[in-house]
């Protein structure tokens, strides 16, 4: 008895893994911010080959990849999980099949995408114009009729948002506020191992505190960039943060300006730093 021979089919190529996805991007450290630790934001989308407002959003209902309202207006949605190795080509590939989706209809997540254009070559040199939200309720903003399921959906959202701010006089730094205490969460720009440096340096100064009753925390590594975290006073509030995180800064930059092997302490302290990293993927 014969058996039929089944073609072999080719294996899909693969997207290879990008460590650092919104390099390159203007405003890397915000991508980074909203993707990670702003509950709720937009920002304006300019293409560079396409007039089709898009509209970036850090969540949108059933986390959703992308969304079209009704009324014809587009969302792309951040907060999603990576589906290949590279962050920015799987919104990019949302980001295609949103420029061709009717009104009232949503992208769905389906299989891997494969080789194509990055957000890099998708949109234009703008940086992003961040715009916090208290809650979702862009979801159904101009909607006639915000009594469906999309509504209820945005209300239990709306509950869960953490109260957050960005600092004001610095880049990709939000405030937060907890139960027991309000935080600081700061994307920073430097690449790993010249700013662990200069941290580890600051700390054997006492530099890396913002004040009395704070606290360095540690940090997190997301989609490449470091993100210190600081524990502070829950009354704190995030324009209380401005000068001592423009003190930080300009401490910062100065120890990013040293040259030369660490001393022993300040190697000491690197390592403690490191242990006390986590990494977000």
């Amino acid at each position: 008895m014969s058996r039929k021979r089944r073609e072999d089919k080719p294996a899909k190529e693969r997207v290879p893994f990008v460590a650092r996805p919104f390099a390159g991007l203007p405003g890397e450290t915000d991508w980074v911010a909203l993707r990670e630790i702003v509950p709720a934001a937009t920002a304006p989308l300019r293409l560079r080959s396409s007039d089709v407002p898009v509209t970036l959003a850090t969540v949108l209902p059933a986390r959703w990849p992308g969304m079209v309202t009704g009324d014809g207006r587009r969302f792309l949605g951040l907060q999603v999980a990576s589906r290949s190795g590279d962050a920015s080509r799987d919104l990019a590939h949302v980001l295609d099949q949103l420029l061709d989706a009717d009104p009232g209809s949503t992208v769905a997540p389906v299989g891997l995408p494969g080789p194509g254009p990055r957000l890099q070559d998708l949109l234009d040199d703008a940086p992003l114009e961040v715009t916090l939200r208290q809650g979702f309720d862009y979801w159904v903003e101009g909607a006639d009729d915000d009594t469906g399921d999309l509504a209820g959906a945005m209300e239990r959202a709306n509950a869960s948002v953490v109260p957050t701010a960005a600092v004001p006089g610095v880049t990709s730094a939000y405030w937060c506020r907890m139960k027991e205490r309000s935080h600081l969460r700061w994307v920073l720009p430097e690449d790993e191992d010249p700013l662990l440096d200069a941290l580890a340096r600051l700390s054997v100064r006492g530099g890396l505190s913002l004040g009395e009753s704070t606290r360095y925390v540690g940090s997190f590594r997301a989609h490449g960039l470091l993100v210190p975290v600081w524990d502070l006073p829950l009354a704190t509030e995030a324009d209380e943060l401005a000068a001592p995180a423009a003190a930080f800064r300009a401490r910062l930059d100065e120890a990013l300006a040293e040259s030369g092997p660490l001393p022993d302490e300040a190697r000491r302290a690197r390592a403690g730093l490191l242990n006390r990293q986590l990494t977000l993927r």
